[in-house]
């Protein structure tokens, strides 16, 4: 069993850290405010800085939400690099720039470290249920020492190539997701306006080609008006950004994603940074004065 320093208890990284200790491992986490109960009375204990974390870890793991929140965590006053001892295994698991992944790489092996990138897809119910998709950049040695662990918290683990890779197919996959719930929403607003009962569209949809797990998990989200977050629109714009910035750089045109990020930008203007992704059919419902469902 593995000492694992674990930073960033959010909505993901929460379960995670749980399905982890459930596995017989120790984890260790920077203090924020009052301890997760549940975690808590599984053996979770806190220290007080990402130093102290690493040097109490033989394996640190970070989940927290952007590219200078991770540089922080490991290169910040107090951070992870002033405590990491030779060996340590650093896997960070949030979703981040490419370019600036292969740099922490190659500053945590000079310090004597192994690192590896390891973005997930999922959704807060792939992390409950610990099936998340896993996206992994690493070398060869990296990627086996971090393969048991990632197999406690995922499903679908695929080593994409070296340090940024993950993290370039985690990009690939929210320009795919964003670009599908667009889909879904324009789909299911079209039916609705249309007159049609917009549930037994979803169920029909369901059937044919046009099937996903979005149209499954956000279409119903749509219909039922929940968009409580498992995966927050200020988090996509995020990614998003990220592979537009990416684009640019590449001399390449993406103007399916950048529709995607315009309305989630008109979400952000009506207050709906935090809900949910699904709630991209909110954007398109101003714009057609119609909800689904009326």
């Amino acid at each position: 069993m593995s000492k694992i320093g674990f930073i960033g208890l959010g909505i993901m990284g929460r379960p995670m850290a749980g399905h982890l200790l459930d596995a017989g491992h120790e984890l260790v986490s920077v203090k924020r405010g009052k301890l997760d109960a549940t975690l808590a009375d599984k053996g979770l204990s806190e220290v007080a800085s990402p130093r102290a974390v690493a040097e109490a870890s033989e394996v640190i793991i970070t989940m927290v939400p952007d590219t200078p929140d991770v540089e922080d965590v490991l290169f910040g006053e107090d951070g992870v690099i002033e405590g990491l001892k030779p060996g340590t295994l650093v896997i960070d698991m949030s979703s981040i720039a490419p370019l600036a992944t292969q740099e922490f790489a190659r500053r945590i092996h000079e310090a004597g470290g192994e690192y590896v990138d390891a973005p997930v897809s999922g959704g807060e119910g792939g992390a409950i249920n610990a099936a998340l998709t896993i996206m992994v950049g690493a070398t060869e040695e990296g990627f086996k020492r971090a393969l048991p662990l990632l197999e406690v918290m995922g499903k679908t683990i695929t080593h994409i190539g070296g340090h940024g890779a993950g993290q370039t197919c985690k990009v690939a996959n929210q320009i795919v997701v964003a670009l599908t719930i667009e889909a879904v929403s324009e789909g299911l607003l079209f039916a609705s306006k249309a007159g049609a009962d917009v549930a037994k569209v979803r169920e029909s949809l369901l059937g044919g080609l046009a099937q996903s797990k979005i149209l499954d998990v956000h279409g119903e989200r749509m219909i039922q008006r929940t968009f409580d977050p498992g995966f927050r629109i200020r988090l996509h714009q995020k990614d998003l950004n990220l592979a537009l910035e990416g684009a640019r750089g590449l001399n390449l045109a993406l103007p399916g994603t950048a529709n995607a990020q315009q309305l989630f930008q008109s979400c952000a203007a009506l207050g709906g940074s935090d809900w949910d992704h699904a709630g991209i059919v909110r954007a398109l419902e101003a714009l057609a004065d119609h909800e689904i469902g009326q």
